[in-house]
This record gives C-alpha cells, sequence and structure tokens, in this order.
C-alpha cells in the first residue's frame, strides 16, 4: 500500500494496466491489439509547460513492466475471443467477420481471465471498421506531421525531452492538408481512414495520440515499434525501420478495394520503403508525398523518387504544406474550391 502511494507520487503505477490500442478492420480480417503491465505510468493530467515535468513525463513512458504469458479476452458481435500475451506483454486479436460490418468506431473492452476463469483486470479501446471510400492514407508521424528534428539527434532528444504532446507543433498547414484528404471524394459522415506508421515505439501511444488529438487531426489507427525501456531512450524512433514496412504492408493486403496515399518525410527511410511498397503492389498506390526536411539527403531522395515517379505513381516532394494542397488538388484527392480556399 505504501509502495503503492510512492508509484502514484511519481506518475506511475504498479497494478496490472491493460493497454488497448485503437484496432481496425473489415469482415475477412479484423484486429485489436496491446499491452499487458504490471508498471506503467499514469495518464498525464497536468500540461504545465515545464522541462522538468515534462522529462519526468517522458521518462515514465519508459519505465514499463510487461506482464507476459496471461490470458485475454474480448468479445465481438456475439463471439468470444481468447489470446495469450507474448514475453513483451504484447497481444492481438485477430478474427473473422461476416458482412456487412457496421462501419466507424466500436468501443471494445479486454479482460485479463486468471486461472480460474475470474476477470482480474479490465481495459477498453476502439476498433475502426473503414467507410467504402476510395482511398486510404498512411502517414508517418516524426517530421511528416510532427517537429520532431530527426536528422539532427541533439534537436531531436532537446524537443523530445522539454516539450509534451500539447506543447509539440505540427508543421504549418499540415492539419489542414490532412483534414482536407480525410473528406476528399467522400462525404463528412464517411471519412477516408488514417493509418498513423512510425518507426516510434508503442511506449508513446498516449502521447501521440494526445498530439493528435489536441492538433485535430483526422482520428486513425497507429501501428508503431516494438517498445524499449529506459536504458534504450535515445535510440527512440530509430530503429526497425522495416518493421514499418511490414506494417505497411499489412495494411495495403487488408483492404484490396481501396487505393493507398503515402505520407513521410526525407529524414529517414520514408523514400526508400514507400518505393518498396509501389513495386510490391502495382496499381494501389495513388500517390507518394514526401516533406523535404534534410537537405543533406535531397539528391538521392530525388533518384529514389523518379523511379516511383516511373512506376506511374504521382510524387509530391515539398517543403510546404501549401505545395501539398495544390499537388492534392491537382490529382484529385480534393477539390478544387476545398483547396483554393485554403491557399487563396
Amino acid at each position: 500500500m505504501v509502495r503503492g502511494r510512492v508509484f502514484r507520487r511519481l506518475g506511475l503505477t504498479n497494478e496490472t494496466v491493460i493497454k488497448v490500442y485503437h484496432g481496425y478492420g473489415h469482415a475477412s480480417q479484423l484486429v485489436l491489439y496491446g499491452h499487458v503491465f504490471r508498471q506503467s505510468a499514469l495518464p498525464r493530467r497536468r500540461y504545465r509547460q515545464s522541462v522538468l515535468n515534462n522529462t519526468w513525463a517522458l521518462l515514465r513512458l519508459f519505465m514499463v513492466k510487461p506482464l507476459p504469458n496471461v490470458r485475454l479476452r474480448t468479445q465481438w458481435q456475439g463471439q468470444v475471443l481468447e489470446t495469450t500475451a507474448d514475453r513483451d506483454g504484447f497481444y492481438k486479436f485477430e478474427w473473422q467477420d461476416n458482412p456487412p460490418l457496421e462501419q466507424g468506431w466500436h468501443e471494445l473492452k479486454v479482460e485479463l481471465i486468471g486461472s480460474r476463469g475470474q476477470v482480474r483486470q479490465t481495459g477498453t479501446g476502439s476498433l475502426y471498421i473503414p467507410y467504402a471510400t476510395q482511398y486510404g492514407f498512411i502517414s508517418d508521424v516524426d517530421d511528416t506531421f510532427l517537429i520532431s528534428h530527426s536528422a539532427n539527434l541533439r534537436k531531436r532528444l532537446y524537443v523530445l525531452f522539454t516539450q509534451n504532446a500539447r506543447s509539440r507543433r505540427p508543421f504549418e498547414g499540415v492539419v489542414r492538408h490532412y483534414q482536407l484528404l480525410a473528406q476528399g471524394n467522400t462525404t463528412p459522415d464517411a471519412p477516408n481512414p488514417f493509418f498513423y506508421v512510425s518507426s516510434s515505439e508503442w511506449n508513446l501511444y498516449e502521447y501521440l495520440l494526445e498530439f493528435t488529438r489536441v492538433q485535430a487531426l483526422p482520428r486513425g489507427v497507429f501501428l508503431l515499434n516494438v517498445l524499449k525501456q529506459v536504458r534504450e531512450l535515445l535510440k527512440t524512433g530509430q530503429s526497425n525501420h522495416n518493421g514499418k514496412f511490414a506494417r505497411i504492408v499489412r495494411i495495403v493486403e487488408g483492404f484490396p478495394k481501396q487505393r493507398f496515399v503515402l505520407l513521410g518525410d526525407s529524414s529517414q527511410r520514408d523514400p526508400y520503403i514507400y518505393e518498396s511498397i509501389v513495386r510490391h503492389f502495382p496499381g494501389r498506390i495513388h500517390a507518394v508525398y514526401i516533406r523535404d526536411v534534410y537537405q543533406k539527403s535531397r539528391p538521392a531522395v530525388l533518384e529514389v523518387l523518379a523511379k516511383i515517379e516511373a512506376a506511374g505513381v504521382p510524387v509530391c516532394f515539398f517543403r510546404h504544406s501549401d505545395e501539398a494542397i495544390l499537388h492534392s488538388r491537382k490529382i484529385g484527392l480534393i477539390s478544387t474550391e476545398e483547396a483554393a480556399k485554403e491557399i487563396g
């Protein structure tokens, strides 16, 4: 009990917590995933602009201790589904359903089941069934819409440690661009789906979720990287880019009737990953957007983007989001009237 109070004062909990991340699905496969922890950070309630508070709040996100090999249960439309968390506490439910499925967001509950079948803990989350729109959007996070300075270690760490999810800034105009893309060629009640695929770790899930919520970016599904511990914090977002490729493949394969638009930046591996996706899925990628944020990589990036264009996929290599909005208008992703309002 005393130990629990000490943990709470530090913004931590030593009680079992089930994290349920935004899942997604369609008739042939629905996916819901998350983590189970025996130690984790409590949700942040205050966002005072204090370097000390922001640094500690970040450190807490990496002071996690997974709870492995536990049984978990959820229910969907009368189906009872079970799975087991792996050694990192990560779990995934995968199942099928009969169409038609109710599109939009659905709340689900995940239960931790004890050895005698009793419910020991519960977590809640959401699953998204995208509407049958023409396009889907897959976006990177760092330096694509969130200013992160990924190519400069000193700047990246400074921003990460001194800012928080509410004080971090997006690139000028990017929020409106994404809002226009979410509503392009569809109706307000059936937005185009957004998937945020990043090399950042699951430790930062709530952080990124809060940022997108505060900035009014389109609500979407996050697919992130494996957990890291505090000792690995300085390497956050800097590894396993091959895993990012695999996560994008799962999305494109999962929605065979939609064409996808890929959005990234030039600071790391996005152009190369997206060129591979274009080769693997001919005819499925409608356009590629790369934000020009790293001058040293420009010649190599232009070479890769030329390969994408040679495959018949329009490319926009841009520095300012108004350029991207004009390009989206040009290729029909957003209406001429809406784009003209934003630029003019």
